[in-house]
């Protein structure tokens, strides 16, 4: 109960994600304080907080419930045998897209495994979700995690063929100042767009005035095709556009370097045989993927 608290951020989403009376829950907490002749918890109103003592039981409390985590599976059989639930999440647009078909490939050929995929446009949090396996666009900050590459994914500017038509294509990003732009809404948006000066590898941080602002990157592309504006977006997330003709990608030369994609886990001492299966069933499978994204013309 203290750990779900810890994770959740509130005795009382704790209590809805356990199902347990708030009441009982923070009676619980109070009774484990006591016995321990310390506090666990600093609660106020608006938040709660862990004491120096919470910090370190807390962390004792998540490795005691991995391996038993970790016993229970290998009691079931999940070391000896591929079966059981996997978590896997994925970025909604690429999950949708890429992933799912895996995942579809991967239940017809391990019957005895269920997944239940987790598609968000954030990084889950692996351990406080219990999600099994990610796929991560983007350098990694965790070094707890192990993480396997799969590919790399460009950024790509782009945008209707008619627009630039009618408008004159740009040579350089400083020309976005007189092409009206689409930006997608992020937790932390920028009001500008980085490029890398293809001479010197300096970057280029160009301010954009978008005309449209949306919240996903499936919508953006759409507004893209429809002559809205020029967008930025990762290659994936405008490719099927391009290959139909509908976008035009340029400033190839201005590009930043791609990111990495990885599939990434929690580090274990021992993997279960459904995540070890699931690994190396969409390992070469998403590289192909990630390859044909990379092989789409840009012009």
């Amino acid at each position: 109960m203290l750990v779900a608290v810890t994770e959740r951020g509130s005795l009382s989403a704790a209590g809805r994600a356990l199902q347990v009376p708030l009441a009982t829950l923070s009676r619980k907490i109070s009774d484990l304080e006591a016995l321990l002749g310390t506090r666990l918890l600093i609660r106020t109103t608006r938040k709660l907080t862990l004491t120096d003592a919470g910090i370190a039981y807390v962390a004792a409390a998540r490795r005691i419930l991995e391996e038993v985590e970790e016993v229970e599976r290998e009691a079931a059989g999940e070391f000896t045998a591929p079966k059981g639930e996997l978590v896997v999440t994925a970025p909604n647009m690429f999950g949708r897209l890429h992933v799912l078909p895996v995942v579809a490939d991967f239940l017809a050929t391990f019957p005895e495994i269920s997944i239940r995929l987790l598609l968000a446009d954030r990084n889950v949090d692996l351990i406080g979700d219990h999600v099994d396996m990610a796929v991560r666009i983007g350098k990694l900050h965790d070094s707890s995690m192990v993480a396997t590459q799969i590919g790399v994914m460009r950024t790509v500017t782009c945008a209707s063929p008619t627009l630039l038509a009618g408008r004159g294509k740009p040579r350089t990003p400083n020309d976005l100042i007189r092409l009206p732009c689409v930006a997608v809404d992020t937790p932390m948006p920028s009001p500008s767009w980085r490029f890398r000066n293809p001479r010197s590898g300096a970057v280029m941080d160009v301010s954009i005035q978008p005309r449209l602002t949306v919240t996903t990157a499936e919508v953006a592309a759409q507004a893209a095709v429809c002559r809205v504006g020029v967008v930025r977006l990762l290659h994936y997330q405008a490719a099927e556009a391009v290959k139909r003709g509908e976008l035009q990608i340029f400033f190839e030369e201005y590009e930043p370097e791609p990111a990495p994609v990885h599939l990434v886990h929690v580090t274990r001492r021992q993997m279960p045989l459904k995540m070890r299966r699931f690994l190396d069933f969409a390992t070469p499978r998403l590289k192909e993927v990630l390859r044909g994204i990379s092989s789409t013309e840009s012009k």
